[in-house]
């Protein structure tokens, strides 16, 4: 089996294709590599200036080495072979919108650290436990989750209670998978 591409080889790339150093750039797209990139290596620390990293459709299997990344806002992991969201610390500060659909991810053990965290893009994943969802309310700022394609959201989708319970559970929340959640305070003083 080849070896999968670098970080670095992919940033060396990439800059050679923007024209640019990628040290500078605010926003690095590394999607769909060929071969596959399968670690996040320690090249992601050079990216001080990015507030937008895109690894999507590789096979990335864990989260790792954002410790350089100070100024990220946007960080997009789907379609990877990611199971868990530990290695998020570095970045708990300032992610805003974390995309991680089509993943592994089971429990939602570490979400908590994404203090600023407003949009958690997470369909088709393996989440079954409502106690997982639960972990949500330790974000302040959510305000857009989409959880379609997740078995608890399936399991629930098909006698109504998915939304109802969501609504209850994530008082914050303005938008659930694709639609806004109107409540009923609102609709009162509209």
């Amino acid at each position: 089996m080849s070896k999968g591409t670098t970080i670095k080889e992919a940033l060396a790339a990439w800059e050679q294709k923007q024209g640019e150093k990628a040290a500078e750039a605010e926003e690095i797209k590394l999607i769909c590599q060929i071969p596959s990139i399968e670690k996040m290596d320690a090249s992601l620390s050079t990216l001080n200036n990015c507030k937008k990293l895109s690894l999507s459709t590789n096979a990335i299997e864990k989260i790792t080495n954002l410790n350089g990344l100070k100024s990220l806002k946007i960080l997009s992991l789907g379609r990877n072979n990611i199971k868990s969201f530990s290695g998020l610390e570095p970045v708990g500060d300032t992610l805003e919108e974390l995309w991680i659909s089509y993943n592994l991810i089971e429990k939602m053990k570490g979400i908590g650290v994404l203090k600023k965290l407003k949009v958690l893009f997470m369909s088709n994943n393996l989440v079954k436990d409502w106690s997982e969802v639960q972990k949500l309310s330790e974000l302040p700022c959510l305000v857009d989750l989409n959880m379609v394609s997740n078995p608890l959201e399936e399991k629930h989708s098909v006698d109504n209670t998915w939304r109802p319970e969501i609504e209850k559970k994530l008082v914050k929340l303005k938008k659930l998978d694709g639609i806004p959640i109107v409540r009923q305070d609102e609709e009162e003083e509209g």
